[in-house]
């Protein structure tokens, strides 16, 4: 307190000053229109932009909420397109029974229910890439669904805590996804089989079927792991070898594994009761 009378009573004459000139710009502000105005327009223009650096700062440290609320808003419409195109193919698969008239309840055939996850780990170097996702069991996560992103596969989880999981990401040399191609509807399999992490190979496709440059791949829907029609890739190239009898197909995956941000897990409410009755008739489920 000492300190602060010596400074007042050092700066005595400096602080009555700017005392004065204070209270001659509010006389001249308040009893003078002209100069009112400009004041205030001034202040007006001041104030504006630092409200607007203090909400922009407020906006960026709110922008993990924003994204998540904007992830959790896409699954849910990404659910309903997703709805929308199998209930399409069911609807199809109906026409073709000329015998009946089928209606189809698109709630009882759609089993399938998006999670979105933020990426907080990735690999895309390795022999064998994982995923690492700030979802768990306690989202309604667990081992063995399917994972996507807005644009294509990305892998199937394999071990879930109560608030995170990890991913077996579809670039490791382990992990098999049941394919086919779309305008055929041929089906194969894809398989990374290490160094680029935006191709992997399609297997199993005969030689008789007739491929082109730039035919989409999709998953085929024979397991209960991804529904059916999601993107996995364009065709890059196509070769033959003489001791084979499938196509080396390489394809360009729609994923691009090294920028992957949001991810939605697949689950699909149907999958206990089909692998259930796989498993008791003896058939191993197509992955």
């Amino acid at each position: 307190m000492r300190n602060l009378f010596a400074f007042i009573y050092r700066f005595r004459a400096f602080l009555v000053f700017v005392l004065l000139e204070a209270l001659c710009i509010f006389l001249i502000v308040r009893y003078n229109t002209y100069q009112g105005a400009a004041f205030f327009n001034s202040a007006s223009t001041y104030v504006g932009r630092v409200l607007e650096f203090q909400s922009g700062i407020t906006e960026y440290f709110n922008l993990a909420t924003v994204n998540t609320t904007l992830a959790d808003e896409n699954a849910r419409l990404r659910q309903e397109v997703m709805q929308y195109k199998l209930a399409g193919i069911t609807d199809s698969v109906a026409r073709m029974d000329t015998t009946l008239l089928v209606t189809t309840d698109s709630a009882k055939v759609i089993p399938y229910k998006l999670h979105a996850g933020k990426v907080i780990n990735n690999s895309v170097r390795r022999n064998n890439n994982y995923l690492t996702l700030s979802i768990g069991s306690a989202n309604g996560v667990q081992p063995g669904m399917g994972v996507i992103a807005s644009n294509g596969v990305v892998g199937r989880v394999k071990t879930v805590s109560e608030n995170y999981a990890t991913v077996t990401s579809l670039l490791h040399s382990q992990l098999l996804i049941s394919a086919k191609i779309k305008r055929n509807n041929t089906f194969g399999t894809i398989k990374w089989q290490g160094g680029n992490y935006r191709t992997a190979i399609l297997d199993y496709i005969p030689l008789h079927v007739q491929l082109t440059k730039g035919d989409t791949v999709v998953t085929s829907g024979y397991n209960t792991v991804f529904p059916e029609g999601i993107m996995i890739g364009t065709i890059n190239s196509v070769s033959k070898e003489p001791d084979k009898s499938f196509y080396t197909i390489d394809v360009k995956l729609a994923v691009d594994f090294a920028q992957l941000a949001y991810v939605y897990v697949v689950e699909n409410t149907l999958k206990a009761e089909r692998d259930t009755l796989e498993q008791t008739s003896g058939i191993l489920p197509n992955e």
